[in-house]
Parts: C-alpha cells; sequence; structure tokens
C-alpha cells in the first residue's frame, strides 16, 4: 500500500493552498500558495519571449461585491532558469510560491473570491500538461 501511496503522490507534486488575510477595513490579500515537492518546479506569469512553459495565469471571477487591487504579486525565490542546449529561458519556482492579490470589499458583507487558476509544473527532464483548477476563497467582514 505504500508503494501505491508514494506512486499517486508523484502524479500531483504541486498543492495548493487558498487563504485570505485582511489587511485592513474591508481589504484583504488573497493567496493562492503552492507547495512544490523536491524537484519539481511551477512557472512565473510572466515569462521571457522564447519560453515554451505555460505561465501560471490567475482568472478572477467577476464579483460586484468586491473590486481588485492592482496585479497578482509573486512571493517566493524565482529562478532564471536556461536550458544550455537550447538556450530556452524560463522564470520559475521551486519548493514554494504565493500568488497574493488585494481585493476590498465595497460594503461590510460576506463574499467570496472565486476564479481559476493554470499551471504547467516540470522537473529538468519532464513536465506535465498544464492543469485548471477552480478556487473560491471566502472573506468579508
Amino acid at each position: 500500500m505504500v508503494g501505491a501511496a508514494q506512486a499517486q503522490n508523484s502524479l500531483h507534486p504541486i498543492a495548493w493552498q487558498y487563504s485570505a488575510n485582511k489587511i485592513a477595513e474591508r481589504t484583504y490579500e488573497v493567496h493562492l500558495t503552492a507547495q512544490l515537492e523536491a524537484g519539481w518546479h511551477a512557472y512565473s506569469q510572466q515569462q521571457p519571449k522564447d519560453a515554451v512553459a505555460q505561465p501560471t495565469e490567475i482568472h478572477f471571477k467577476s464579483n460586484p461585491l468586491i473590486s481588485i487591487t492592482g496585479k497578482v504579486k509573486e512571493v517566493g525565490a524565482m529562478e532564471k532558469w536556461k536550458d544550455e542546449a537550447s538556450g530556452i529561458m524560463a522564470n520559475q519556482y521551486a519548493n514554494k510560491v504565493d500568488f497574493v492579490q488585494v481585493v476590498k470589499l465595497k460594503s461590510r458583507i460576506r463574499t467570496s473570491v472565486t476564479g481559476s487558476l493554470t499551471y504547467q509544473v516540470c522537473t529538468n527532464e519532464m513536465c506535465l500538461p498544464p492543469k485548471t483548477e477552480a478556487f473560491s476563497i471566502p472573506i468579508g467582514e
């Protein structure tokens, strides 16, 4: 049974956690945090022109109760990787990356920040196909 668990684990080398922190009156930081298994990496939203990797894309569903402020920040140790054979470059994260978005409630209410994120994970030898995952993060007074 242990072998089966390990085999399944290697097919999902990334785990996402979603949370929100209140930072001011009716203002929250929404966190989409990726934990990566050793040897795997995920990609920044911004990639060099010649990159072949799928950049991480975060889409927020429209919600009339909130406003989204600024762009999604990336918190983590970004690596600028270059394949020596092809010269292709990528902006990537190993271990952990936190995508952070500031949102403001338009009134004192409870709601959720919802949307989807598309990401790809790779090792230096292989990549898994891009995957899209929905998220819902409760916020409110």
